[in-house]
């Protein structure tokens, strides 16, 4: 028996999302859907959504349709409701009750379609006394513990891009609850709102460390700690010339042959004593000096002393391992992840750059069925002026 597959679309073919365009962790969400085979329709602000970049390269918005619709029309939440009706997943990231007021929130949406689940993005999350309040990533990682546990003890918290929140502790928690829900409506002919808050995702991701925290194996400060680069055999040494080698031997017979293989069999009885831990460092350091980061790298090829360099985001697409494996895809003439994870009946792929605003209309309308679309639709690309004064709760548009 052979089993159906769908080349280069994906495990949620089928899948009809509708986007309320936004910045950050919804968008990305929406990517995701996408590349795994979703029809995402994006629906456009005329404006835009205050993005820095040239949409032609935002990455975030490959796979998926466009389609402007301005909410501020008369008409325009009737075609956003039009579009939610024949939808099995819709979502935004607005700021509490702003979806309400533009009449495409959850109640209006399900009057017209019982079962869509209806996905909310936003930092802080649908109550509690911040929900109205603006912010951005690195506030919403702050509050929850977790940017202050990365760092060096002497310095600031390191920020590290907007990748914990944004995309960690939101996106990726979003398109697990919309993807669990469309489980259940499927089910059951129900859905329901899905609440995706940052804070609540990036708490969420802290779970084993919080559960440390409890038990007495976890110091509630930087680098005082096995993960955090309090540990000398886990963390980032530079080498002779300015660039790093990551250090990951944690168990055992690894960091056995992570202090062989550096040339410091010396320290081998130092892993468990900490108080050996000042001198173990030094003594690490030192040695990663020594020699360049491409140097040391060809010394630990092919051992399981779980060392690896640090490469640059230019860097990554070249490594032999990434590249074998196709980690990395070229589109349109723009080096980006390829999606991710990967399936043996349906595999996915890049099948169309960054949607440009309104560039699909017609083709929505008649895959749709929604004539109504082309409809003194203004479907050029977006105008010069900024967001309106209801923008992504997770961007802090006042």
């Amino acid at each position: 028996m052979t089993t159906a597959t769908t080349p280069g679309h994906g495990p949620l073919t089928g899948v009809r999302v509708v986007e309320l365009a936004g910045i950050g962790p919804g968008p990305f969400a929406a990517m995701l859907l996408a590349d795994l085979g979703a029809d995402v329709v994006r629906v456009d602000r005329p404006g835009g959504t205050g993005l820095a970049i040239n949409t032609e390269y935002d990455i975030t918005n490959r796979n998926k349709r466009s389609v402007i619709i301005d909410l501020k029309s008369p008409d325009g939440a009737a075609r956003v409701l039009e579009l939610a009706a024949r939808a099995d997943i819709l979502i935004e990231g607005n700021r509490p009750g702003v979806a309400e007021r533009l009449g495409v929130g959850p109640e209006a949406c399900h009057a017209r379609n019982p079962a869509l689940v209806y996905g909310r993005m936003t930092g802080w999350g649908q109550e509690g006394p911040l929900a109205h309040r603006a912010g951005h990533d690195i506030g919403y990682i702050a509050l929850t513990g977790t940017l202050g546990m990365i760092g060096s003890p002497d310095e600031p918290p390191a920020v590290p891009a907007n990748l914990v929140g944004d995309y960690a502790g939101g996106s990726l928690y979003l398109v697990v609850g919309v993807l669990a829900a469309l489980h259940h409506a499927r089910a059951t002919g129900t859905g329901q709102v899905v609440d995706a808050a940052i804070v609540d995702g990036a708490s969420h991701l802290a779970a084993m460390i919080h559960g440390m925290l409890a038990a007495g194996g976890w110091q509630d400060r930087r680098g005082a700690n096995l993960l955090d680069g309090g540990c000398p055999y886990y963390g980032t040494y530079e080498t002779a010339d300015g660039k790093y080698m990551a250090v990951g031997a944690l168990e055992p017979q690894f960091y056995e042959e992570f202090v062989t293989v550096l040339g410091i069999p010396e320290h081998a009885d130092a892993r468990k004593d900490w108080t050996r831990w000042g001198e173990l460092r030094a003594a690490v350091a030192a040695r990663f000096k020594s020699r360049t980061r491409d140097e040391w790298t060809a010394v630990f090829e092919g051992t399981d002393a779980c060392v690896a360099p640090v490469l640059s985001l230019r860097e990554a697409p070249r490594h032999p391992h990434l590249e074998a494996r196709g980690t990395f895809t070229d589109h349109g003439g723009i080096t980006q992840p390829a999606p991710a994870p990967r399936f043996s009946a349906t595999p996915t792929s890049v099948r169309g750059g960054p949607a440009q605003p309104g560039a699909h209309t017609a083709d929505v309308a008649r895959d749709w069925d929604l004539p109504e679309l082309l409809e003194g639709l203004d479907t050029d690309g977006p105008a010069t002026k900024g967001p309106d004064s209801d923008g992504p709760a997770t961007k802090g548009l006042a």
